[in-house]
């Protein structure tokens, strides 16, 4: 067992009977490490970059999900341990270098390591989804997917715009109207699939959870600078709390009337 006694489950859930239509989830949430890696032989300042894990994304997904009173799950484990928005056989599963970073603890993993790492952190935080949407959809409830992921404001020497982006694959029927109202904003720059566009190969969590099952969905990047502070993840929370109703009800207004009225995010 990867895991130890001593390693926190990768799976934190939120509210798992809260009424909204509204799911939310976010699939790099954490920077953790199992211990029985040693910190994959990177400092603890290399650990807490974007290589790691998606600043500010964990607490903006937990305002949201008080917002609008909606349960929400996370996983608390670095991306560099395994991605859980990929494929497990996709070359970036597990990545040996990630931006200008080698990954010593990645360098010569095997085949049994790998599946160590999936049935450790990869297959519970996506049963943990699976469960749930099986739980909502037995009991006939409306079903939103919300993945909340964060950028870098700069990669590889090249500045993002953007202040946001609204990412989709095949179904962009909350995605269109969300990308609508978030470029109606007057303050923002909003990418439609940029900085990432959504696919099958590259973002699992979005394909599996929401597309294969036909409920609506969305991907959602935000700078990690704009999110960085108490204040910019508040900011943001209650953006999407009141954007993302109004985004639902252009084209499912009975799906919107289950999603709660947005409250004020918590400031705590």
């Amino acid at each position: 067992m990867l895991l130890s006694s001593n390693d926190l489950e990768p799976v934190e859930v939120l509210g798992p009977n809260e009424p909204s239509a509204f799911f939310i989830v976010c699939d790099h949430a954490g920077r953790m490490v199992p211990r029985a890696l040693e910190s994959l032989g990177l400092s603890d300042d290399e650990l807490g970059r974007h290589i790691a894990w998606d600043i500010g994304a964990a607490a903006v997904a937990r305002r949201l999900a008080e917002a609008l009173s909606a349960s929400a799950i996370l996983q608390r484990y670095s991306r560099l341990v395994i991605d859980c928005n990929r494929p497990l056989d996709a070359t970036d599963s597990i990545v040996r270098r990630s931006e200008a970073t080698d990954v010593p603890g990645n360098l010569r993993i095997t085949q049994a390591d790998a599946h160590a790492r999936a049935n450790a952190v990869f297959h519970p935080y996506h049963d943990a989804i699976r469960d749930a949407l099986d739980g909502r959809a037995a009991q006939n409830r409306p079903t939103v997917l919300v993945a909340l992921h964060s950028f870098t404001p700069v990669l590889l020497a090249q500045a993002r715009p953007w202040h946001a982006g609204v990412l989709h694959n095949r179904d962009a029927r909350l995605a269109a109207p969300l990308l609508a109202a978030l470029r109606s904003e007057a303050d923002l720059v909003v990418g439609d699939n940029e900085p990432y566009a959504a696919s099958d190969r590259t973002d699992y969590t979005l394909v599996n959870h929401g597309e294969r099952r036909g409920i609506p969905c969305v991907e959602l990047e935000i700078r990690q600078d704009l999110i960085a502070t108490s204040e910019g993840q508040c900011a943001w929370a209650e953006r999407l709390a009141r954007l993302l109703p109004v985004a639902l009800a252009s084209f499912d207004p009975t799906a919107a009337k289950v999603a709660a009225r947005p409250k004020p995010p918590s400031t705590e």
